[in-house]
């Protein structure tokens, strides 16, 4: 028999504090993504790192605050831990590929189309092994059509998010891709749950037990904690609002000395002093 399903069992409660988490973590990672290209190669794996981190985290924190409300009410849900944990790992960890690639090839062409598509079939294998991991006395089933169309959404989202981080125009556009990014994952949750149905194996009875949030909420510690911690490091980067790189970018050549290289608008002055004198120089009668 066919389970009765109930994804808003809190209400808007859990549907809007799971977007925001959403926001939260596309905001950080985002941001840390902008910041990337601003700094020395030295640094940018650090802040794409990071980046990634708080994305997956914000995606894989999103989801199972959004399962808070998901009841089956003929039968309790539990979860499957390693399971559970290992949807954040493969969260981060495909977000990080996709962060990667618009980090060091640029948010255009091809390395956008590819990042976007990377990253949001990141966000996709979160949500359908999330899935993997609930634990009940039925089935899971779903509509392949719905599903693609819930994968398709995280994949034109993410790409639109990356875009806008890649346009390093300040904090207002970080804003925006977060609210674009956070779109993706609450819109492909919602759409991938769309496509759920439950088969019980049994007649059917009364669910017992532990409420889902009373599962979940140990779980969701060591993330949320995360995020805070990824949000300090975010904040108290002097040049993370803005958007600007600490330092005008320097001009070496072969055989000058690092610590004697200036930048090109510095050096015109000069460059035109000496082009000057020498063509004074060149006017100047010679004597035979």
């Amino acid at each position: 028999m066919q389970g009765t399903i109930d994804g808003f069992s809190y209400g808007l409660v859990t549907p809007l504090v799971a977007y925001l988490m959403a926001c939260l973590g596309g905001a950080l990672g985002l941001r840390c993504t902008t910041r990337s290209m601003l700094v020395s190669h030295s640094w940018r794996p650090g802040w794409l790192a990071l980046g990634s981190a708080a994305i997956g985290s914000g995606i894989w924190t999103m989801h199972f605050v959004a399962m808070m409300g998901f009841t089956v009410e003929e039968t309790p849900i539990h979860y499957d831990k390693p399971m559970t944990f290992a949807s954040l790992a493969v969260a981060i960890v495909m977000v990080g590929v996709g962060i990667f690639i618009v980090g060091y090839k640029g948010a255009r062409g091809t390395a956008l189309f590819t990042g976007g598509t990377i990253t949001g079939l990141g966000i996709a294998s979160m949500h359908y092994l999330g899935m993997a991991g609930l634990r009940l006395d039925g089935k899971l089933e779903y509509n392949t059509f719905t599903v693609g169309v819930s994968v398709a959404i995280a994949m034109v989202a993410a790409t639109a998010a990356l875009w806008a981080a890649g346009q390093v125009r300040g904090l207002m556009w970080s804003v925006g891709a977060s609210l674009v990014m956070g779109l993706a994952v609450s819109g492909m949750h919602y759409t991938g749950m769309a496509a759920l149905n439950v088969h019980l194996h049994g007649t059917g009875t009364s669910g017992t037990g532990d409420s889902p949030a009373a599962l979940l909420a140990p779980m969701l510690i060591g993330p949320l904690a995360f995020l805070l911690l990824a949000g300090a490091v975010v904040l108290f980067d002097p040049h993370m609002i803005m958007g600007k790189p600490a330092a005008a970018p320097v001009e070496h050549k072969p055989g000058v000395p690092a610590h004697t290289a200036v930048p090109h608008q510095a050096r015109r002055p000069q460059l035109r002093a000496r082009r000057n004198q020498d063509l004074r120089g060149s006017r100047t009668p010679q004597n035979h």
